[in-house]
């Protein structure tokens, strides 16, 4: 090396390195000094406060005139009084070492709820439950059409439509629906958001009383009850379905039509293109083995057209989850008890009705006198009531006519 730079006064240092055959950026990079080799990690920043300095600082914020104030405050006050320790931002780091620099005031903190994990391998062991809106004849008036879906099969259980949203409706059509279905005590868990009628203490009691067990969503969270929000899409998806409804009569009436078609006629996806109907009554087996041989003749008569080969039979849903757990095993049936794993799909009670409607609200009211008053079957309508009394995102209530009266809320035409 030291040749090489003592020729390269003379001719150049590439014609030098050319004949003593240097790489000259060998030749460059050991002219550099050399570099230390104490890794990064244990080499102190020269602008590093010393341990000494730190702890003077770390005194001074633990002091009982700055230990109330901030950075800010400390930074400020020792320049009036003429000193100078480190930035504010070495202070902020001196503090989070000790975890002390996070926020003094009280804040709200969001429980962590359980993620619901609910499993079913029949039918009746899991149902999801919710309430929809469906729009009115006038502005601020609804329809509320309550639903229960059996979640292994997507079978409608029970539904109900009524012109209010109440704890007493919903204990009515759970109580008649377990019965309808003759469910057996610690045998259904029945899973629903958070609103209010499904946390009222009527619900809560009623499940209570007939050993089923209750489940939640948790909140702020969508996904929670996806079989009742995926009914509901497919209900309002409908080319039938209006954009209001006229009376009370024709939406039921559309929802009989819809209920009578979804669990009998549609074919579901979900569930291999069977009918809730034919998997909640145990007819699925047949169902598949007829619909294989008919896909084997195909396949006999044209096996050009199947490019994955001989159609392979579709297997019965061994389990419907909501929210599986991550660590789930390929084979659901090896956590599954053998017996649940093996039994047939069975119902109850083969003659249940495929239009499996609880009537609404009734027609006799109160009008606070003691006496019962039937309305007419042509006032019965929700049309001929007024607007609820609060009005949806209007801070008020609605302006009362002279044919009103209020009663507990409801508003009822003289």
């Amino acid at each position: 090396m030291i040749a090489t730079q003592q020729l390269g006064k003379d001719i150049g240092v590439a014609r030098a390195c050319r004949a003593l055959d240097v790489p000259r950026t060998t030749f460059y990079r050991r002219l550099r000094p050399a570099v230390s080799t104490v890794p990064k990690a244990c080499r102190s920043h020269p602008r590093k406060l010393s341990e000494e300095e730190q702890a003077e600082v770390k005194t001074l914020l633990y002091s009982e005139p700055m230990v109330d104030k901030s950075p800010y405050q400390v930074f400020a006050k020792l320049l009036d009084d003429g000193r100078y320790l480190c930035s504010i931002r070495s202070m902020y780091r001196i503090l989070a070492k000790d975890h002390a620099s996070r926020e003094r005031r009280r804040q709200l903190r969001h429980p962590n709820y359980t993620k619901p994990e609910l499993l079913a391998t029949g039918p009746n062991q899991v149902w999801s439950w919710d309430i929809t809106k469906l729009l009115g004849p006038k502005k601020w008036t609804y329809y509320h059409l309550y639903v229960i879906l059996d979640i292994y099969s997507r079978y409608v259980v029970g539904w109900m439509l009524a012109c209010r949203e109440a704890q007493d409706l919903a204990s009515r059509l759970i109580r008649e629906t377990i019965t309808r279905q003759r469910v057996q005590k610690n045998e259904l868990t029945l899973h629903s958001d958070r609103g209010p009628s499904m946390r009222s203490n009527d619900v809560s009691q009623l499940l209570a009383t007939l050993g089923v067990t209750k489940s939640h969503s948790r909140p702020h969270v969508s996904n929670d009850n996806p079989f009742s929000e995926s009914q509901f899409k497919t209900l309002k998806y409908q080319p039938e379905f209006p954009d209001r409804f006229e009376s009370l009569e024709s939406a039921l009436g559309f929802c009989r039509r819809f209920f009578e078609w979804y669990n009998e006629e549609h074919y579901h996806s979900g569930i291999e293109l069977l009918t809730p109907s034919s998997l909640h009554h145990g007819r699925a087996a047949s169902i598949l083995g007829d619909r294989h041989r008919v896909l084997e003749a195909a396949y006999d008569r044209h096996p050009e057209r199947f490019l994955r080969g001989r159609p392979k039979p579709k297997a019965i849903p061994k389990a419907v989850w909501i929210n599986p757990p991550t660590n789930q095993s390929d084979d659901i049936t090896q956590a599954l008890d053998p017996k649940q794993a093996t039994s047939s799909s069975t119902h109850h009670q083969p003659s249940y009705p495929a239009a499996s409607c609880v009537p609404a609200e009734l027609a006799s009211v109160s009008l606070g006198d003691g006496k019962v008053s039937r309305l007419p079957a042509a006032q019965q309508a929700f049309e001929h009531r007024s607007d609820a009394g609060k009005i949806p995102g209007v801070w008020g209530l609605a302006p009362k006519t002279e044919n009103q009266h209020d009663l507990n809320g409801q508003w009822f035409t003289n």
